[in-house]
């Protein structure tokens, strides 16, 4: 069927019309094969997972250096939930460094493997930050356990160097840093949730087994969680730098 030389016209200067192929300026406009659009994170979420766990850890500190009332609703929560006995002790041993920063070192090598393997450009960056997040710990707990000098629960000898949570951060950021490293190498949604959930429960029975043991009071365990949430959004962010596999 013939057209008229209007309808020609028309189609001419459609992008991609019957009078010519969509080119140049037409076609940057669509999406570029093999390439994927930088995002940037969203404000609230990133100001949620930083700002906020800062804040709450900077008044937790201050109520702890100057003995202040929170402590003693700390002192209270501890007396109601203090029960020793070995269900608590065996869950705060997952805390230990010998059996957390195992089970990171494990989760390190795999995804440096993977990556080199699959050719991903820089594939030793996001092992490296996991390292170097996990090597933080002990570079910011120890001089604020210097700083606070605070005492034990009574289930304890009697000593100081108890706030923040030394077993709570080393299992947060371990386990943490592992779940980040491999959550980009699994093809389902439901290994990916499977993965996460395994490591909340990881360091919420670690966190549980503390306090229920005795061997921290509440406010050193959430504590450790908003530094832990500060140092892993860090991670996280490092993490979405490189690429990633497909």
């Amino acid at each position: 069927m013939s057209t008229s030389p209007v309808q020609r016209s028309r189609d001419e200067r459609a992008p991609g019309g019957r009078g010519r192929p969509a080119t140049g300026r037409d076609a940057s406009r669509g999406p570029r094969p093999g390439r994927v659009p930088a995002r940037r994170p969203p404000l609230l979420p990133l100001a949620l997972l930083v700002v906020l766990p800062a804040v709450l850890f900077a008044l937790i500190t201050w109520q702890v250096a100057a003995r202040g009332p929170l402590l003693r609703t700390d002192a209270r929560l501890s007396r109601a939930l203090v029960r020793p006995d070995r269900a608590g002790e065996l869950l705060s041993d997952l805390g230990n460094m010998q059996v957390a920063v195992p089970v990171l070192a494990v989760a390190l090598g795999y995804v440096a493997w993977r990556g080199r393997r699959a050719g991903v450009p820089r594939w030793w960056l996001p092992p490296a930050a996991g390292a170097v997040v996990m090597i933080l710990v002990p570079l910011v707990i120890v001089p604020l356990k210097d700083l606070t000098a605070r005492h034990g629960t009574p289930a304890v000898p009697p000593g100081i160097g108890y706030f923040p949570s030394g077993h709570t951060a080393t299992a947060a950021v371990a386990y943490g840093a592992a779940v980040l490293l491999l959550l980009p190498w699994l093809r389902t949604a439901a290994a990916r949730r499977a993965l996460v959930a395994a490591g909340a429960v990881l360091v919420l029975a670690v966190s549980y087994g503390l306090v229920r043991r005795g061997y921290h009071w509440p406010l050193d365990v959430v504590a450790s969680w908003c530094l832990c949430t500060v140092l892993l959004s860090g991670l996280w962010l490092t993490l979405r730098g490189p690429a990633t596999p497909g």
